[in-house]
């Protein structure tokens, strides 16, 4: 008896053994339980029962990454009926994949469901994380396959759409919760009404929209996205419709794209070198993307304020909330379609295709050929091209309301829109009206040009030497110049159209150099405060840093008396634009605020650290950290900033300049700055980021707190969930938000020897260790409540100093 136990409890360990090695393939005759795993060949995924972290009682059978971030989960099974211990195990019979309770329960939980019975059955979990079911001897097709029903998560070389052959329908549903694999209320598939495209939906109300695929890109994109990562491809044939993507780099599936449980697409690259997924892309970046925002026949522009505008020949259909910005009701006709009485059609350039689901689609017909189509059909409101390479091919008809437009100027698509013949002819002469408008001035304007000409050719030469030699003369400065006739015409000699804000040291412009680069100019005001020390300052520090998280100086200028900075266009403005207003605030989710947090950490670590000299920015705040188009942060406005060579200790100076509520207790009232009145600064811009207020003004019914003060508060009460601004709520997790509230309070902490360095501070955002508990604040302290003398309360602090500064914006 004891020699036959033996032999039994060596079967096991050999059992055992055998699963958790590199074994890929599961047959008839073997079994897998509860603390056993299969790993793909080439080691990529790994697939058993696992917990979802903070939920350990429950077990679940999915796939996993391996090889790199283990425990990333990708696939579930029995998402929606958990096993309550570990008595799980998974086997395979002639009728697929079974995942039941131990044998002698033997309670089915999940099954793949083939209703043909296979005669030699095999699972094997491929290295691109597919589980497949097929007969070993027949490997021309799996009977059954994992990428066939995906969960929240979309893999290189999973098709998303469905099968028209088979009847499979591929579409993602998110996790409910974090720790909660059963579907969420969220869907992101491919629409099976009209022209396929891309939605997502939250139970049957549409949020975002995909546009529909245009032969080799997306219609709101003018040229096809190429990263090195991933392709992207959308293919429509007589037996399947679906979108898939396909990793570039062979040797590792380093992305994916994940509904989260908040119901937003997702893309993560793994980032190799911090071992790390790094959010890629949003799929929902501004509000544009909200499904109808502009209703029926408007056009959204994020560009342009209000957002909404209604197409020519088109007018609010409700006025009164159309200037209330409820554009919800959208746009109506002015003059009504009269069908056969010579209806024509007025082309739109660079937007994003209307809603597909209620359209008409051939693949093969030529444009003339839909315009035919259209103008034969009285229903038809509108045409465009389905492929736009090579010339343009295919036809796509809209009947109908046109819904979820968007303009992107440059990018997107032509669409031709159905108007009444009389909107035709009013259009007409309206544009040879303003044709004429146009071209008058201009020929009166290019006399008068050509009059002052050369003398003006003389003048600048002069100058433009003059400002050559003043430039060069500065040692160490190595930048391209730029001629002031250059950057005047760049910005239709300063426009204020172009002006994309302006502050106490002047106007920034939007400008597009003649080889179609935009930039943004800051254009020092004469009378600034900012003098020509200042501005050289500006221009040394900045001109040879190189990071991803610090706005590029392009170039400079100073002929004509001018003091001019060339900085590379950053098109969604500055933190504060977003951060501060009710409305943009609903664009910046939890993710996209830490992604803000921590890109500005590392462009300030950058600074104090790695750059040639150290240097201490002295004005960090909001409104000087840009975003680029992807929301990445960008550092700006180096105008006070102060250089130090390696072993410089801190220094003081008897000018404080700043921006009050940003400024350091010991730099405010001293005049000593360091490094870490930078980590000062940085810490007042986390709080505010976090909880949607300005430290400065604050208000609160409570207390004269400002910000600083009123978290303080919180956090001692164990309060915190009061700070943080509501909309992050739903897409956080509030340990990780109540931890980075912690790391801004040690980084606004009185004694600058007290505050962690920005290495250590990025440390702790990107670890989980155990923090340090923050000691008081500086400037915390309530203010006098003036409130009833009509007066704004006062900021005051113990030794009642008042503090002089000049502030930039």
């Amino acid at each position: 008896m004891e020699g036959t136990a033996i032999i039994l409890l060596c079967s096991c360990l050999l059992s055992i053994l055998m699963f958790n090695s590199a074994a890929d393939t599961i047959t008839a005759n073997q079994t897998i339980s509860d603390g056993q795993t299969i790993v793909s060949a080439g080691g990529w995924f790994e697939m058993g029962f696992f917990s979802p972290k903070g939920n350990p009682k429950k077990r679940y059978f999915g796939i996993w990454y391996k090889k790199i971030s283990n425990g990333t989960v990708v696939w579930v099974a029995n998402r929606e009926t958990p096993i309550a211990n570990t008595s799980g195990i998974i086997k395979v019979s002639s009728m697929g994949i079974v995942v039941s309770t131990n044998q002698s329960t033997n309670i089915q939980i999940w099954s793949s469901n083939y209703s043909r019975s296979v005669k030699n059955p095999v699972a094997q979990l491929l290295d691109t994380g597919n589980l497949v079911f097929w007969d070993e001897n027949d490997q021309i097709d799996f009977v059954w396959q994992s990428f066939d029903h995906p969960t929240d998560t979309f893999l290189p070389g999973m098709k998303l759409g469905y099968d028209l052959v088979t009847g499979a329908d591929r579409y993602i549903l998110p996790w409910k919760s974090d720790d909660d694999p059963a579907p969420g209320n969220y869907t992101y598939r491919v629409d099976k009404k009209g022209f396929p495209q891309v939605i997502l939906w939250k139970d049957t109300v549409p949020l975002v929209r995909n546009a529909p695929w245009v032969g080799s890109r997306y219609s709101n994109n003018s040229v096809r996205e190429y990263n090195g990562i991933y392709g992207e491809r959308f293919v429509i044939s007589e037996k399947e419709v679906y979108n898939v993507f396909d990793v570039l780099i062979i040797e590792s599936p380093i992305t994916r794209l994940t509904l989260t449980p908040s119901g937003i697409p997702t893309r993560y690259i793994w980032n190799t070198e911090n071992h790390d997924w790094t959010q890629y892309k949003i799929f929902q970046v501004s509000d544009c993307d909200f499904y109808g925002i502009c209703g029926t026949n408007g056009v959204c522009n994020v560009d342009k304020s209000p957002r909404c505008e209604c197409m020519e020949g088109f007018d609010p259909k409700i006025p009164e909330d159309w200037a209330k910005a409820d554009w919800s009701h959208g746009c109506s006709r002015n003059v009504q379609l009269e069908c056969g009485n010579g209806d024509g059609f007025v082309k739109y350039s660079g937007v994003k295709l209307p809603d597909t689901r209620w359209s008409w689609y051939n693949m093969s017909m030529s444009l003339v050929e839909c315009e035919d189509k259209c103008l034969k059909d009285c229903n038809c409101t509108a045409y465009s091209n389905i492929d736009t390479s090579n010339g343009g091919s295919g036809c796509l008809l809209w009947f109908g309301g046109l819904i979820d437009m968007q303009g992107f100027s440059e990018d997107g698509q032509d669409l031709y829109v159905r108007m009444a013949a009389s909107e035709l002819k009013e259009n007409r002469k309206s544009r040879v009206k303003h044709l004429l408008v146009v071209l008058v001035p201009l020929l009166v304007i290019l006399m008068v040009m050509i009059s002052l000409s050369l003398l003006y050719a003389y003048k600048t030469k002069r100058l433009k030497r003059a400002g050559k030699e003043k430039t060069l003369a500065s040692p160490d400065l190595d930048l391209p110049l730029f001629s002031f006739m250059q950057i005047a015409k760049a910005t239709e000699n300063f426009s204020n159209n172009r002006q994309l804000g302006k502050g106490g040291f002047g106007t920034v412009y939007k400008g597009i150099l003649e080889d179609g680069k935009e930039i943004a100019v800051k254009r020092l005001s004469k009378d600034s405060r900012q003098g020509v020390d200042e501005f050289m300052n500006e221009v040394s520090c900045i001109a040879k840093l190189q990071h991803r998280n610090l706005v590029m100086l392009l170039g400079c200028c100073i002929e004509e008396g001018e003091r001019l900075l060339i900085y590379e266009y950053l098109p969604n403005k500055s933190l504060d634009y977003y951060i501060f207003d009710k409305n943009m605030c609903q664009s910046l989710n939890w993710p996209k605020r830490y992604n803000i947090i921590l890109g500005t950490a590392r462009g300030v670590l950058y600074l104090h650290q790695d750059s040639r000299l150290k240097i201490i920015h002295r004005d960090l705040k909001a409104s000087n950290i840009l975003l680029d188009h992807e929301m990445n942060p960008k550092i700006s406005d180096f105008g006070l900033a102060r250089t130090f060579g390696e072993s410089e200790t801190p220094a003081s100076t008897t000018r404080v300049v700043g921006t009050h509520g940003y400024m350091s207790p010991e730099y405010a009232f001293d005049g000593l700055f360091s490094v870490k009145s930078d980590v000062y600064s940085f810490g007042v811009s986390l709080l505010e980021i976090i909880s949607g207020k300005r430290n400065r003004g604050f208000v609160h019914p409570d207390h004269n707190l400002n910000l600083i003060g009123h978290v303080w508060k919180r956090y001692n009460e164990g309060n915190l969930l009061e700070v943080v601004d509501r909309v992050i709520l739903e897409s956080s997790n509030q340990h990780e938000v109540f931890r980075v509230i912690q790391i801004g309070l040690l980084c606004v902490q009185e004694y600058p020897e007290d505050r962690p360095n920005m290495s250590s501070t990025i440390m702790m955002l990107t670890r989980d260790d155990a923090l340090p508990i923050p000691k008081q604040p500086g400037f915390f302290l309530e203010r006098r409540n003036c409130g009833e003398t009509g007066a704004s309360p006062q900021a005051f602090t113990l030794n009642t100093f008042s503090v002089s500064s000049f502030a930039p914006r």
